[in-house]
């Protein structure tokens, strides 16, 4: 995964240069603010390949469980730094307003902002579909960022035209809108990773597919209070299966495992679950 990082890194740098040396030439706050997304989606990048890389690391024992939760760390540096970038480019447009200097509108500028638009695009799609793959938070939470910046670069196009038809104003109006959309989704990208970190259950833990799955295996009986935590591609669970009370304990413990190994197999992303054996006390 890693390695897709450096692969969008690399495109999401050229994308920020672009746009900001032709918006800074141009004089478009608009343009320069799409390009600080742009240049903020490479910093997530870095971001991301610094959490995958500590993520990946085995458990040891001051984190028996794994480094895993620092993937979702890394989501938080990310929806925080979407907050510093909106308020930012909020600052800058309030700045432009008041100075009320119209952009310089040419052909180059905007076949920049239509070519850097089409990367942005592939490139989201890239990352979304690896990260769906990989079942990765911080992956479909970083396609998420860069899918924005296409609508980003609409939205500076549609500036462009109302410049162009006698409305200067709409330049700092369309930063704004622009900084109302990196807040959201900054605010977004944080929602997500606290689910995470208090243990949501909003994981792909389907009851009925972990019901059958339990119940399919010889010798149990029942089951109960199926819990699941953790992230969707490192899904931590523990559940209770009910057995025979005469069967002994080797019988049992062979039923435990032949159980785990089912909902490994069955339930995507699930890296460990623990299974407690009770006796069926049923009459």
């Amino acid at each position: 995964m890693r390695r897709i990082f450096l692969v969008v890194l690399g495109l999401n740098l050229s994308v920020a240069l672009a746009k900001a040396a032709f918006g800074l030439i141009a004089g478009s706050v608009s343009m320069v603010a799409d390009a600080v997304h742009s240049g903020f989606d490479s910093l997530s990048n870095v971001v991301g390949i610094v959490a995958l890389y500590f993520a990946a690391k085995p458990p040891d024992p001051e984190h028996p469980y794994g480094h895993g939760k620092i993937e979702t760390l890394g989501t938080l540096v990310i929806g925080a730094m979407l907050l510093l970038t909106a308020a930012g480019i909020f600052f800058e447009g309030y700045q432009r307003l008041v100075e009320a200097v119209a952009p310089e509108i040419t052909a180059v500028t905007v076949g920049v902002m239509v070519g850097t638009l089409v990367v942005n695009l592939v490139v989201s799609t890239y990352e979304r579909r690896k990260g769906e793959e990989y079942r990765s938070q911080i992956l479909i939470a970083d396609s998420q960022h860069t899918k924005s910046d296409v609508f980003v670069s609409i939205a500076v196009l549609a500036g462009f035209l109302a410049v162009r038809l006698g409305f200067p104003e709409a330049d700092p109006v369309i930063a704004f809108a622009i900084g109302l959309l990196i807040a959201r989704m900054g605010i977004r990208v944080l929602y997500d990773a606290a689910r995470v970190l208090t243990d949501t259950m909003n994981l792909p833990c389907d009851m009925e597919l972990i019901r059958a799955v339990v119940m399919d295996v010889p010798g149990v009986t029942g089951y109960h209070d199926f819990r699941c935590r953790g992230k969707p591609d490192e899904i931590l669970a523990d559940i209770h299966i009910t057995v025979g009370p005469a069967l002994p304990v080797s019988r049992a413990h062979e039923i435990s495992e032949v159980v785990e190994r089912r909902l490994k197999e069955a339930v995507p992303g699930l890296a460990e679950v623990v299974v407690h054996i009770e006796p069926d006390d049923s009459p």
